[in-house]
């Protein structure tokens, strides 16, 4: 374990070991000056007898003072109990006991619905694997948790790491221990380094493919026990395991979960997608309800075989606590498990006490955080899942996923560089007309002008016409006039004869 108060370090411990077992400093008790004086002559004779008389005195002075001892009662017997066992016995009168020795009463810490009210201490798990670029995440969420921070005891494991992981905690928690705000300030901090030979590698191919999962699922079970046998400590109520690279999470979760008062309780976890996948998916299903056909393929397969949930080659049949999920459902609703999965996992610390781990063999068919959960339920403690509660992981697009974005990539430049070309051909046409088009606005122009002219002319035609036709009339009308007028006056002619 690495001592995360070094020396520069604006990390400090968060409990000190006093000089006396009170607390005080150790100090100068006593301060005794030399004297000046100078020897008489004697006789051995003499010498003798005063190194006897010395020797009686000494002696009665022993058995007086454990006399005194003995029968000192009170806050003054405590003081000078601590005077002069040099802090090296108990201030406790009743318990007249070397310092070093410790009393835990564990009926205390057996975990409530109420921890925060009871001060009820939370040793928190993050098991670490090249997760350098997930940690300001993961930091951001632990700023955020609403749970006292200096009730959480911490505890990293280190493992199996090729990135700069370990200096990039180590800066992000002593930025936590050193703010000047002490309601961040956590608990006792415990950073580990223990290699277990992992070889896959962290991609997602590699990770979640079929062939590595029971070699895999071994392997973080053995990590995940060492670090619980190295941080679990008798005044610890509750353990919380975290995955590194959860996204979203309400910053309430411990308290949501812990007042369910389950000895184990898990949420769901789902993670995003992009648009043109659907949006969301179940991400872990390794919460489950055992089956008939999981039992009978269990019986099938050999003593040393693991069975991992989500891969054809497995078709168990489970109600997975994943595909229950309702957007609008009781976040508080319950569902009963036989198997849970390890991104987030609340237990109380008798759980592990008790004896049950996370197995790194195969354990009913089944390892690590699958059989963490078979395991407890065997022991007859209560395993939980909410359906309805939900946190999100991190978005690791699979190799179907990448290979689809290749494609719709590829899609895109060849859009992108057909859309080009035809611009391209529009711009040469235009190029190659211009001269053309020039030309012919020209004409148009022309042509239009000899229309208006055209129209000119028709137009005084017409009145030329209109004029001839009311000069025509008017001549029409005149004879008329005349004609009538020469009838009026032949018929007065034929009146006078």
């Amino acid at each position: 374990m690495l001592p995360l108060a070094s020396s520069g370090s604006k990390v400090t411990p968060r409990h000190h070991m006093a000089g006396y077992s009170n607390g005080y400093p150790r100090g100068s008790t006593f301060d005794i000056s030399p004297h000046r004086f100078q020897p008489r002559s004697s006789t051995p004779a003499q010498r003798s007898r005063r190194t006897q008389s010395f020797v009686r005195l000494a002696i009665v002075a022993a058995v007086l003072f454990l006399i005194v001892l003995l029968s000192w009662s009170g806050r003054g017997r405590t003081s000078f109990l601590s005077i002069f066992s040099l802090g090296l016995l108990s201030s406790d009168p009743s318990n007249f006991e070397l310092e070093t020795m410790r009393y835990y009463d564990l009926s205390n810490v057996q975990g409530t619905a109420r921890g925060w009210d009871r001060e009820e201490r939370i040793l928190l798990c993050v098991p670490l694997r090249d997760a350098e670029t997930h940690l300001p995440m993961f930091f951001s969420h632990l700023r955020n948790f609403t749970y006292p921070h200096h009730l959480i005891d911490v505890a990293f494991l280190v493992s199996d790491s090729k990135d700069n992981t370990l200096d990039v905690l180590v800066q992000n928690m002593e930025a936590i221990q050193g703010s000047d705000n002490t309601s961040m300030h956590f608990g006792e901090i415990s950073i580990i380094e223990k290699d277990f030979g992992q070889t896959v590698n962290q991609d997602v191919e590699s990770r979640h493919g079929f062939a590595a999962q029971a070699s895999r699922r071994k392997l973080m079970a053995r990590a995940r026990n060492w670090l619980l046998s190295a941080a679990l400590r008798p005044y610890h109520s509750w353990v919380y395991w975290r995955d590194v690279d959860v996204e979203t999470a309400p910053f309430t979760i411990l308290e949501d979960l812990m007042r369910h008062n389950k000895d184990i309780i898990v949420p769901n976890v789902w993670r995003p997608l992009p648009e043109w996948l659907g949006g969301e998916q179940p991400y872990d299903l390794n919460s489950w309800q055992e089956s008939e056909p999981a039992l009978a393929l269990a019986d099938s397969l050999d003593e040393d075989a693991v069975i991992v949930e989500g891969y054809a080659e497995y078709a168990t049949w489970r109600p997975h606590l994943a595909y229950l999920r309702d957007p609008y459902g009781d976040p508080d609703m319950e569902m009963e498990l036989d198997g849970v999965g390890g991104v987030s996992i609340l237990a109380k610390a008798k759980v592990f006490r008790y004896g049950a781990n996370f197995p790194a063999f195969s354990f009913e068919k089944h390892a690590e955080t699958e059989g963490f959960g078979k395991m407890a339920k065997r022991m007859q403690f209560s395993v939980i899942g909410l359906p309805h509660y939900t946190i999100w992981h991190a978005y690791e697009p699979s190799v179907e996923d990448i290979k689809h974005m290749e494609q719709m990539e590829r899609e895109k430049l060849a859009q992108e560089q057909a859309e080009k070309e035809k611009a391209e051909k529009v711009m040469k046409l235009k190029e190659s007309f211009s001269d053309a088009t020039g030309q012919w606005e020209k004409d148009k122009s022309e042509l239009q002008k000899i229309t208006l002219q055209e129209k000119k002319k028709e137009a005084a035609a017409d009145a030329e016409a209109a004029v001839a036709k009311n000069n025509a009339g008017s001549k029409a009308a005149g004879d008329k006039t005349e004609e009538k007028a020469a009838a009026r006056n032949d018929d007065k002619e034929l009146g006078k004869t």
